[in-house]
């Protein structure tokens, strides 16, 4: 791909932690996208050459290091929230929508329907989940929270495998916070 001189650049890098590989980007303005676990370079190339094509990819470890941290902390089981900057990209539909997922605590679930009662537009649930699937930014931005309305992990990015080792991390670090309180 030829780049103007003056295009934007997208930062970008990789977080490695344990078996956990995910690509990163961010803008100067903050992250906007955090890929599935273990999943090629090309996951991140597809997205960026269709929501950013005017931009030019630029690894910089040391500008993604803060989210790289952020990430880790949590993959530990020691962070429940980000303060890292997001820079989201999207429709305001979705925009409202992942809000609406940023709102839900961790360690707990809402189901579709939730979510589209949440964003006051209790039809609109297959647009939530439509929504919801285009969630640039995995973990930080909690999809992975969001379930079947009886109960079941129903469809993630980042695949069915992802989504429950995140919610069963979630769950262990309640726990342990939990015995630590009464113990």
């Amino acid at each position: 791909m030829i780049y103007k001189k003056d295009s934007p650049q997208l930062y970008w890098s990789t977080l490695a932690y344990e078996d956990w590989h995910i690509h990163l980007a961010a803008t100067p303005q903050g992250l906007c996208f955090a890929g599935s676990q273990n999943q090629p370079f090309e996951e991140l190339a597809e997205w960026m050459g269709k929501k950013l094509p005017e931009y030019r990819l630029v690894r910089d470890d040391a500008a993604l290091e803060p989210f790289r941290n952020e990430l880790i902390e949590y993959l530990q089981g020691v962070r429940t929230g980000f303060t890292i900057p997001f820079d989201c990209q999207g429709t305001p539909f979705q925009l409202e929508v992942w809000q609406a997922l940023s709102d839900i605590p961790y360690g707990q679930t809402k189901s579709y329907s939730d979510i589209a009662s949440l964003i006051r537009r209790p039809s609109a649930v297959r647009a939530v989940g439509t929504a919801i699937g285009a969630n640039p930014i995995l973990i930080t931005i909690p999809c992975h929270r969001v379930i079947g309305k009886n109960g079941a992990l129903t469809g993630y990015r980042g695949g069915i495998e992802m989504k429950t080792r995140l919610l069963q991390l979630e769950s262990a670090a309640i726990s342990r916070e939990r015995i630590g309180a009464h113990g």
